[in-house]
């Protein structure tokens, strides 16, 4: 399966890590966006979009906001949706699988656990 992956943050250095960690690990497609409004605009004017990487804290609309914005559409209820964030405390993450993301991370990460996550995703997909 190839993946054409969008990476949510408002932060372009975490933009950055993100994409690079992907490439480390052996993928090469890619569209970025800065905040929950502008990923919903890419995914809907590019159908090659299989896959969204988003982050939890942005203005505008935050991830959690995108999530739920996607999962109530039907044309995106089984997209996969990893969330990296800095929110680690039980409660966050219970409200983010609430919202029905694929798989949650925890800044700061290394590209191994983000293919170990992205594997555990595409193994149910």
């Amino acid at each position: 399966m190839s993946l054409k992956f969008l990476v949510v943050d408002d932060s372009v250095t975490m933009r950055r890590i993100v994409v690079n960690s992907l490439r480390n690990i052996g993928y090469d497609s890619f569209v970025e966006a800065g905040d929950g409004k502008e990923a919903i605009e890419k995914l809907t004017s590019d159908s090659g979009i299989n896959f969204v990487i988003t982050d939890w804290n942005m203005p505008g609309v935050s991830g959690l906001d995108l999530v739920k914005s996607l999962r109530s559409n039907t044309k995106y209820t089984a997209l996969p949706i990893l969330m990296v964030t800095t929110r680690g405390i039980k409660e966050d993450i219970i409200e983010a699988l609430q919202a029905k993301v694929s798989n949650y991370i925890v800044k700061p990460f290394t590209p191994s656990i983000l293919k170990e996550k992205i594997n555990q995703i595409l193994a149910t997909v």
